[in-house]
């Protein structure tokens, strides 16, 4: 039998719900847990896990999806590329319809003549760039710790290559400083956090250390989760356990993929071409060292200094509360545009854009 397939097992399941119920009893008092990944929001909504928690265990999710914390201004330069004579967009098809401060989006952009282009990884954006010489490619670069290094590795190919009309805009973000600006800041329902799932692809890359200051300095359980039913359950029955103890740590159920140091080389391809950075998050502002700039040796690959795109002081979607949810402080149902303007064939915001957005998974998934 494949040893994957105990983490798909209902009895399995069903006894680690149990330990759930028994540990939020023994506490004797409600958790609210955050997950910030965009992977475990749908798995925890598609498998219908969110419904079986036992009462007093509520669910919130963080800015765990990529695409759903790209910021206004950045949503905005990518679409002032696209307009750009002489400029191909390459991107990943869940950017083509987030829509800008004033509802374009990509997509918009294209139907009015813009060249974009959708591809699989950078490394397609490379390739194009190889058979367009005569145009310049743009591939914006979202993402978190996980798609930096292959971010990175594309553009040292591009360089291997001698590609002079490859650039990226580069809109990486690091996840440990979101988190910690979350804790620092005065919203009540960031307050109100008990304890954290930690995301199982970034630790990946990261392991464990970056994510220690949330039990050193705040005091809240953090656990890596892998993705899979069982794997979800297991993390937050640790994390509950810490929370009855009161002894708070940053705990680690998904030792098959997750090593406390880990990926150096991972995190080495990525230090090579970029620098930390301040960066623009939807919903939770600029938070400073949170992001990825290219250093100055590859500043050639950067797309705002090749097109002079600037980040502006770009409004708001009128209407959209993808920047509350993405802090945990409403729910995706208590957004008034959420199942009426706002749904997946006609989104406002980004939180319903992403296949990873918690107003997606909420959608498609509600009466799971």
């Amino acid at each position: 039998m494949d040893i994957s397939s105990q983490f798909h097992d209902p009895a399995l399941c069903r006894a680690l719900l149990d330990r759930l119920s028994a540990e939020l009893e023994a506490l004797g008092r409600p958790v609210r847990f955050m997950e910030v990944c965009g992977t475990h929001t749908v798995s925890i909504f598609r498998s219908g896990l969110r419904s079986l928690l036992p009462e007093g265990l509520e669910h919130l999710s963080g800015p765990g999806c990529p695409v759903c914390v790209t910021h206004d201004s950045e949503v905005a330069a990518f679409i002032h590329a696209a307009e750009r004579p002489g400029v191909i967009v390459a991107t990943f098809g869940d950017l083509l319809r987030v829509p800008g401060p004033d509802g374009r989006s990509l997509k918009h952009a294209m139907a009015e003549g813009a060249r974009v282009q959708v591809v699989y990884s950078p490394l397609d954006a490379v390739k194009l760039a190889a058979e367009h010489p005569g145009d310049t490619v743009v591939f914006p670069s979202v993402g978190f710790e996980t798609t930096a290094p292959v971010m990175a590795g594309a553009v040292m190919t591009a360089k291997n290559m001698g590609l002079s009309n490859f650039c990226i805009i580069p809109c990486n973000k690091l996840v440990p400083p979101a988190m910690r600006a979350l804790l620092e800041g005065d919203d009540e329902a960031a307050r109100r956090i008990d304890a954290f799932l930690l995301p199982g692809h970034v630790a990946v890359v990261l392991g464990l250390a970056p994510f220690e200051f949330l039990a050193g300095e705040f005091g809240r359980p953090s656990v890596v989760g892998g993705f899979e039913p069982a794997d979800i359950l297991s993390a937050l029955c640790l994390m509950l356990d810490m929370l009855r103890r009161g002894k708070p740590e940053v705990g680690n159920t998904y030792m098959r993929a997750v090593s406390s140091e880990g990926s150096p080389q991972a995190r080495r391809v990525m230090d090579t071409v970029f620098q930390v950075c301040d960066a623009r998050w939807r919903g939770l502002g600029v938070i400073p060292e949170s992001g990825l700039a290219l250093k100055d040796e590859w500043k050639r690959f950067d797309a705002m200094d090749r097109l002079g795109l600037e980040l502006g002081e770009a409004g708001h979607i009128p209407g959209c509360r993808c920047g509350d949810i993405l802090r945990g402080a409403l729910t995706p149902d208590q957004c008034p545009l959420f199942g009426k303007v706002c749904t997946p064939q006609n989104p406002t915001g980004p939180c319903m854009v992403s296949t990873e957005g918690s107003c997606a998974a909420w959608y498609r998934y509600r009466g799971v």
